[in-house]
C-alpha cells in the first residue's frame, strides 16, 4: 500500500530547530542531519506498521546517527510525523500533541 505523508508543522519546527542547531556547532552537519531524516522517513513509509507503539496510537522511529526520533500515527493511508525530538527531550513534548 503507498501512504501518504504529512509532516505536522510543530514537528516540521522540530526539525528547523535541530538543524540549526547542528549547522551551528558545526557547518555541514545540519545538512547530514536531514540526510538522516530522509533515510529515516522513507524506513516509515515503506513499512510504516512495522515500528514499535509508544503510547496510544504514537509509533516511534530512530534516527540513524543522530539521538532524534521520529513519532508518527497511521491514519487510513496517511503517515502522520507529529513530531521529531531529541532523545532527552521531555516525552510530554509530544504526548501532547
Amino acid at each position: 500500500m503507498k501512504y501518504r505523508l504529512l509532516i505536522r508543522p510543530e514537528a516540521e519546527a522540530d526539525i528547523e530547530e535541530s538543524f540549526n542547531w547542528y549547522e551551528g556547532e558545526c557547518p555541514g552537519l545540519g545538512h547530514e542531519f536531514r540526510r538522516a531524516l530522509g533515510a529515516a522517513i522513507l524506513r516509515i513509509r515503506s513499512s510504516p506498521l512495522s515500528f514499535s507503539i509508544v503510547h496510544r496510537q504514537i509509533r516511534r522511529t530512530l534516527v540513524n546517527r543522530f539521538p532524534h526520533a521520529f513519532f508518527y500515527f497511521v491514519s487510513d493511508e496517511t503517515i502522520v510525523i507529529t513530531a521529531c525530538m531529541h532523545h532527552k527531550r521531555d516525552p510530554k513534548i509530544w504526548k501532547e500533541r
